[in-house]
């Protein structure tokens, strides 16, 4: 019976259920299911155009695109994106949603997109958009905006692009941006509210890739001859907001809402705006040109001491101490720029954003930096042997023209001709078309004789064969240099034609 006891407690050893479980030997917990009414495609998950009143109550924990568009979503509870750890885009256009709340957002700090747009929202608190610290887009438009607290986006400082067109806006302030930051922001579209005045110097103000994007079209604002002035030299800088929507900008010529006109089609309305004192509404950016390998320093000088100084590069990185990513641009500790060789893609406006409690306004300061190769220096020669060796050749070529004929035999024929024979007009050039003329004198020939009884005949050329002209008869003894020996013959045609027309010469005997 002592082999009892070892027995029991190997057997209660080997009871299932008994001790401690192996963690490893557990099966994994199974993942949640796709909602049934939604589709789910790897990291996608979509429920749009369900006719859903709520959101699923069961979101499985891969999703990163959650897409809740044209629904009838009302209200959204606080935390309800807790179990969507990797969530990046929220879609929730085409709603019911008429406000958001506190700590709606609050498990959603991965957010880059969020689509709020053709909804019924009416007003943005100042705590609507908490958590959102790295959303970078923002679709509020098609709403009924009609109030933004002071601070509304105070909590999203990657913004980038924010839509807010399409809303009942009546006023919008551009000294904080209701707590936007300047230095992310590309995009800011107010177009077709109802914006009245706006403050032009915070306008002038603002940095110029953020003019670039500032959509203010299709508002009533007023015919305003520093907001015309404002406009219109945007759109001569070339800023897409202004260029691409001209038509699209009008003003209310007078306090009725039926009094609107465009701003770059009616000038008459400004006719008294040239004549009017505007003073320099925004500083001019800083044209300067340096070459490929120099260095290069920018100041920010501001109006008063600023207490934070940014700087935002034509690549559009925002550079705060110590510098750049790739380390070719340096903030120096009194908030200036700092480029040790200079390269081509460092071209472009370069931006100075400051700020502090004794300015005014957030101020802006632009740099155009153009980059150019430098040029190679031309190679160094001496003037005056370079005048001296002109006129040696000069003179060679003048030596040559006099005393070097360009061919001897015509060379030795003039000779000859001039020692033999003294300059007579040519007979040829003494026939008369008008007059017939006999000639029994040849010219003095002391190398050849003549005969005195030659006898030479002119006659008139007959308007028939030859038409006027007179053929030469070249005899096998030809003399070049003795032009006056030379046989002339009329031609045969006319020889045969008209008898005695013609050119002939006779010898006697």
């Amino acid at each position: 019976m002592v082999w009892l006891a070892p027995l029991g407690a190997l057997l209660c050893a080997l009871r299932p259920g008994s001790g401690a479980a192996d963690p490893e030997v557990l099966p994994p917990a199974l993942p949640r299911r796709c909602p049934a009414p939604c589709v789910c495609a790897a990291d996608v998950l979509s429920c749009a155009g369900l006719g859903l009143g709520d959101p699923p109550a069961a979101l499985p924990p891969t999703a990163a695109d959650l897409d809740l568009s044209h629904n009838g979503l009302r209200r959204l509870r606080p935390g309800w994106l807790a179990p969507l750890p990797r969530l990046r885009a929220l879609r929730l256009g085409h709603n019911r949603l008429d406000a958001l709340g506190r700590h709606v957002f609050a498990n959603a700090s991965g957010l880059t997109l969020l689509d709020l747009s053709s909804n019924a929202l009416r007003a943005l608190g100042r705590h609507d958009l908490d958590g959102l610290g790295a959303l970078e887009r923002l679709l509020l438009f098609n709403n009924c905006l009609a109030h933004l607290d002071a601070r509304s986006f105070h909590g999203l400082p990657a913004l980038r692009h924010l839509y807010l067109g399409s809303n009942e806006l009546a006023s919008f302030s551009f000294h904080h941006l209701h707590g936007l930051g300047a230095a992310h922001l590309r995009t800011l579209d107010l177009s077709s509210n109802q914006l009245g005045p706006l403050s032009v110097p915070e306008l002038a103000a603002l940095p110029t890739f953020l003019k670039n994007g500032l959509y203010l079209h299709d508002n009533p604002l007023p015919c305003d001859c520093r907001l015309y002035h404002l406009l219109r030299r945007w759109r001569q800088r070339g800023l897409g907001a202004v260029r691409d929507f001209a038509r699209q900008y009008t003003c209310l010529a007078f306090p009725v809402p039926g009094s609107q006109v465009r701003f770059f089609e009616h000038s008459r309305v400004f006719e008294n705006c040239s004549a009017a004192s505007v003073p320099n509404l925004e500083q001019p950016e800083e044209q300067l040109d340096t070459q490929v390998g120099r260095s290069l320093r920018l100041y920010c000088n501001t109006s008063a001491p600023a207490v934070r100084i940014a700087w935002v590069s034509p690549q559009n990185e925002l550079l705060v101490a110590p510098g750049s990513r790739d380390g070719s641009i340096v903030v120096l500790a009194d908030g200036s720029l700092a480029i040790a060789k200079v390269q081509q893609r460092h071209a472009g406006v370069f931006v100075c954003l400051a700020s502090g409690p004794h300015l005014h306004h957030n101020q802006t300061l632009e740099y155009n930096v153009s980059v150019h190769f430098p040029r190679p220096e031309p190679e160094a020669f001496n003037t005056g042997f370079t005048t001296l060796l002109g006129c040696a050749v000069g003179l060679v070529l003048v030596l040559l023209y006099l005393f070097a004929p360009p061919c001897r035999a015509c060379g030795r024929c003039r000779h000859t001709c001039r020692r033999r024979w003294p300059r007579t007009p040519s007979p040829l050039q003494e026939l008369s078309a008008q007059s017939s003329m006999l000639s029994t004198t040849p010219p003095d020939a002391p190398s050849r004789k003549a005969s005195v009884h030659k006898h030479v005949v002119f006659l008139e050329p007959s308007r028939r064969g030859l038409n006027g002209r007179v053929q030469l008869a070249v005899a096998e003894d030809f003399d070049l240099c003795n032009t006056v020996d030379l046989p002339l013959k009329a031609g045969s045609e006319t020889a045969s034609s008209t008898g005695s027309e013609g050119l002939m010469m006779t010898q006697s005997a």
